[in-house]
């Protein structure tokens, strides 16, 4: 990321620097396919996020699926961010079977609708959050409803349909409103690689927060999607219960994009310095 594109208006990239508490996250690191994973359960990583949001802390939570291990064999940006971040973990059965077979470490598998909720009963009042990303009206309907069952305070909504590319009158104007309200919780809900696109290319422009990239996390906030029983994601099969929800826009990403995952795993196990220069 490059510091030097902060605008005049910036408070520039020194006055955003993570918090020195956060800088030695206690948790092992793996390199699986290229991209930095961190093996951290679910009630760690929760207890990890409320301890950053009371420090005022900055800090970077990202994580990969299936989907993104295939991205980032191309998309260098991506991987990248994944260095930069300041927790990285897997979300998704592949990723935790690719970890397995390609170093013998299963990883600890979770997703951001599993512990943001832990999160927000222990922080209530004293959590801030800014919603960006989905349509606008299910935005604000997932802010109220957070507001109803966490008694959390809403710091901003703004909708995810908006030029995200560096230097945009929108994004400047996103990044003002982030850094003049000031949350403890940034939740980006635009999809990927939108999302990480998003924060790889404006992260160093914003104030002290916690971003985390959330995805459909929204959409089961306002109640629009339901997750399927926890049994489901433990036998690695939620992947099928989203397809056949929304099979427009998945099926290209699991039916073609699983098998190519596949393959990018065959090819780090038996060819991985030739992976890892490509």
């Amino acid at each position: 990321m490059n510091p030097d594109s902060a605008g005049p208006d910036s408070m520039g990239p020194a006055a955003f620097a993570p918090s020195p508490a956060l800088d030695a996250v206690p948790f092992d690191a793996l390199d699986i396919m290229g991209l930095r994973l961190m093996d951290i359960p679910r009630q760690d990583l929760a207890e990890l996020v409320v301890r950053a949001a009371r420090a005022h802390a900055k800090m970077l939570v990202v994580n990969a699926n299936a989907h993104c291990m295939v991205l980032s064999q191309h998309e260098h940006w991506l991987r990248a961010l994944f260095a930069e971040a300041d927790v990285t973990f897997c979300d998704g059965a592949g990723v935790q079977l690719a970890s397995l077979f390609l170093t013998g470490r299963r990883l600890h598998r979770t997703t951001p609708p599993e512990w943001i909720g832990p999160v927000l009963e222990q922080l209530g009042g004293d959590a801030s959050l800014f919603w960006l990303g989905g349509e606008q009206a299910v935005a604000e309907e997932a802010a109220r409803a957070y507001e109803r069952r966490y008694g959390v305070r809403t710091a901003g909504v703004h909708h995810g349909f908006f030029d995200v590319r560096a230097g945009s009158a929108d994004s400047e104007a996103i990044i003002r409103q982030i850094n003049e309200t000031r949350p403890n919780l940034l939740l980006v809900n635009m999809g990927m690689p939108r999302q990480e696109r998003w924060l790889h290319d404006h992260w160093h422009r914003i104030a002290p927060t916690i971003a985390i990239t959330a995805g459909a996390l929204v959409d089961h906030a306002a109640g629009r999607v339901h997750r399927p029983p926890r049994w489901v994601a433990n036998m690695g099969l939620e992947w099928a219960v989203r397809l056949s929800r929304e099979p427009r826009r998945l099926w290209r990403r699991y039916l073609i994009g699983l098998p190519v995952f596949g393959f990018h795993v065959l090819r780090w196990k038996f060819a991985p310095e030739r992976s890892r220069s490509q």
